[in-house]
């Protein structure tokens, strides 16, 4: 699988939005949700405007390989970033990947929990359990597992890793997960293919739009819990 085909789709998109107007856009934005009620996994209420998440979704310029918007028009609203009731044992600040809904929830405090549109592993690919963020990454080198090469000998050339930038899979941000110690070879990583999410295409890596992946690494530490649900 080439660094392309890796989302299986190619980048579009360019903007001009601050990365402090975006970071700024996104508090209001959250503040804006509100938090009322509803069932486990549902939004509290209708979710982002389009206006609303068009600043969500903004381009981040200010980054070291610019960022472009996402088009919203590639992306199904309820995949839109939300605050939703999810009641769970699990604590605050734990990620639950529910890769059968295709959504990443952050939990949050009281019953709550941010949710992220997602794209999952493909059919073969998708596994569960724990883990935990082993290691974060701003602009990562990706390199091939053996087993990927094995499948695409076109990604021998990268065997050395595959510097950083736009056309990397892993994306401006990634999240290791580790179990025992070890790293798994799965990550939560970035991408800027808003087509792919709600689908599964990857060998196991767990993708989210590079806007709602700066929101969640932000608030995620190295040690944070991973709990990834059956498909």
């Amino acid at each position: 699988m080439t660094a392309k085909q890796f989302d299986e789709l190619a980048l579009n998109g360019t903007g001009r939005l601050s990365r402090r107007s975006f970071l700024a856009g996104s508090a209001a934005t959250v503040g804006a949700l509100g938090l009322t009620g509803g069932l486990a996994g549902c939004a509290t209420d209708g979710g982002m405007t389009r206006a609303e998440a068009a600043l969500a979704y903004g381009p981040l310029p200010d980054e070291k390989f610019p960022v472009p918007a996402v088009d919203l028009d590639r992306i199904d609203r309820k995949f839109y970033r939300r605050t939703v009731r999810y009641e769970t044992d699990e604590a605050p600040g734990t990620i639950v990947v529910d890769p059968g809904q295709y959504y990443v929830y952050r939990i949050e405090e009281d019953g709550y929990a941010t949710r992220y549109g997602a794209n999952v592993g493909r059919s073969g690919f998708l596994w569960s359990g724990n883990a935990y963020i082993g290691r974060k990454a701003e602009w990562p080198i990706w390199t091939p597992t053996p087993d990927q090469i094995g499948r695409d000998p076109e990604l021998k050339k990268y065997a050395g890793g595959m510097k950083p930038g736009l056309d990397n899979p892993l994306g401006a941000r990634v999240l290791y997960l580790y179990q025992d110690g070890k790293y798994t070879l799965y990550t939560i990583y970035s991408t800027v293919m808003p087509q792919t999410i709600g689908t599964g295409v990857s060998s196991g890596c767990v993708g989210l739009l590079t806007q709602d992946m700066f929101h969640l690494y932000a608030r995620t530490p190295v040690d944070t819990n991973v709990v990834v649900l059956p498909a």
